[in-house]
Formats: structure tokens, sequence, C-alpha cells
């Protein structure tokens, strides 16, 4: 799966499917540390993961002795846990059982001071068995996972530029432990109406919190056995009833009925001559349709590119 460094790294879902599964769960025990030690934030903006320089990260959290860290490096494929006082722990990724990577991850924080209990049990799964209970084998691949990265950073980057365009509320570009996947919310100023909550495995008060405002919301996601393809999606709520069938680009991105989004499959635009520009096109016109439909404010848009120059 090796490609050159300029261009965007081909994803298969069915040979990334198993590893994906893995650094999932891993993701979930961290994002939950990090959940635990940080005050709330709006939406539930305290909990995310970041697309870092070596993996993914949890950037600073503070603790009793100032704060700490801890890092996914898919380059020499540790786990590294950092403290502002000097310590750095760090133990190798495989493919050990979830259960042994759990109980190794809280050793790790106890051993570089951090104390801290969390809700052992994944959340957003249909099938949610404890981290210390689920035993089964697992699979990592490290080439796989540093590709997945690759990717990554090239959308983290797209998606970044997205949000300057923007100048009204919105989140940062992060990633989402509970459904894996990468993520820029803007939101209209308006409250919402009371969402119905129904996600698996996860508190309806806790997404009422997360859409208590309009959104229009776009990410990265690396599929599932719904969808088995790594794809770009784009929604809004609440969903005016026309915004279903505005046209947006490229001419490849569908609205799914069944998953209430506008998609458009990451092979598009891995193959694209302009992938940058072609996945930029897919996230302004989905915006424009959760925009033009929900009447948001347009002065909410800007271009500050010539603070640049």
């Amino acid at each position: 799966m090796s490609n050159p460094t300029h261009a965007w790294p081909k994803l298969d879902f069915h040979y990334l499917k198993d590893t994906i599964n893995t650094v999932h769960m891993w993701a979930q025990m961290i994002g939950k540390v990090r959940l635990k030690k940080m005050p709330w934030i709006n939406h539930s903006w305290q909990v995310t993961l970041y697309v870092g320089a070596t993996g993914l990260t949890t950037g600073s959290i503070p603790y009793s002795g100032g704060v700490f860290q801890i890092d996914l490096d898919f380059i020499n494929h540790q786990l590294h846990i950092t403290t502002s006082k000097g310590q750095k722990i760090s133990s190798a990724l495989g493919a050990k059982t979830i259960a042994a990577f759990y109980h190794q991850l809280m050793n790790n924080l106890k051993a570089a001071g951090v104390e801290v209990d969390i809700y052992a049990v994944p959340n957003e799964l249909e099938v949610a068995i404890p981290f210390a209970e689920n035993t089964a084998p697992c699979t990592y691949h490290p080439e796989t996972m540093n590709t997945i990265w690759q990717a990554l950073i090239k959308i983290h980057n797209v998606f970044t530029n997205f949000r300057s365009g923007f100048l009204g509320k919105c989140s940062p570009v992060h990633f989402f432990w509970g459904a894996f996947d990468l993520a820029v919310t803007r939101f209209s100023g308006r409250p919402a109406p009371k969402h119905p909550g129904g996600a698996p495995n996860m508190p309806d008060d806790v997404m009422q919190e997360a859409y208590s405002h309009e959104v229009s919301s776009c990410g990265f996601w690396l599929g599932g056995e719904q969808f088995p393809h790594p794809a770009f999606y784009s929604y809004c709520y609440p969903t005016p009833e026309a915004f279903s069938k505005q046209q947006v680009s490229p001419p490849e991105a569908f609205y799914s009925g069944e998953m209430g989004e506008f998609l458009l499959t990451y092979e598009v635009i891995q193959q694209s001559e302009q992938p940058e520009e072609t996945l930029r096109q897919f996230l302004q016109s989905t915006y424009d349709a959760a925009a033009i439909t929900g009447d948001w404010d347009k002065r909410l848009e800007c271009n500050l590119q010539g603070l640049k120059e």
C-alpha cells in the first residue's frame, strides 16, 4: 500500500478493517481518559483526539502534576504517555488483546503519576464488550495504520483550510473516538429542536447537548459493515426537507436516505487529479445546501486569504 509522499494513499476497507477495529478500541480508552480529566466543553469537544505529527494525540490534559498527553505513534508504533514533569513512558503497539492493551494503558498512566478511573466499556457500538473482558485475538498491521494516518493528515489539512472560511462558531478539526471519524462542524448560532438521541451505548442527554444548536457538519469515516467504504460525509441538524434535493459537487457525491447525509467515497478523492480541490467542492457545496435550505446568515462566511499576503 505504499504511495508517493505527495499522493493520497489508497484505502481499501476490507484490507483495513481488522486494524481499524483494534485501533478504534485503543482510541476509545484513551479518549475516555481525556473525558474524565478534562472540564466539560460544549458539544463534548473536550473528549476528542487530534491528528498529530506522529499519529493520534490527546493534546494536553490537566492533572495534579501539571499536564500530560497520550499519543498513538503510527511511525514508531508506540503508545507514549508524556508529562510536564519530564516523564515519558512508552510501550509497543501490536496485535495484543484489547484487555492486554487496557491493562497496560492503565498501568502506564499510574506509573506516570496520573490517577484516573474510566467507564471501561465502548460507546457508540451495538456490541459493547468491557475492555478488561475482551480477550479475543486482535490484528494490528503497522504499515496499514501508517497509511490510514497519512490519509488523515491530508484530510485534516483540507478540513482546516475549510474551517478558516467561517466567522461563526465552529468546532476544531477533531477526531471522535466513538464513531472513529474526523470531523469539523459549523453552527448557525440558533438553538435547535431537542435531538431524539438513540445512538447505541450513548446517553441521550449527551447527544442532545451535542446537537443543542443548529449545525452543518462534515467529516471522514473509514467505513463499516453497513457501508464498507472509506467516505466523506456531510449532514445538518435539523434537516430541512429540501436539503437532500440540493445539487452538490463533485457529481459522484450522493445523498443516502438511509444514513441521512451526503456521501462521497474516498476513492473519488484519491483518484482525482486535484484531490484537495475536489474535496473542497464537496465540503463547500454540502454546507451551501444546509445554509440555503436552513436559511443561515451568509454573513457568517468569510475569506481571510488576503490577511496572509
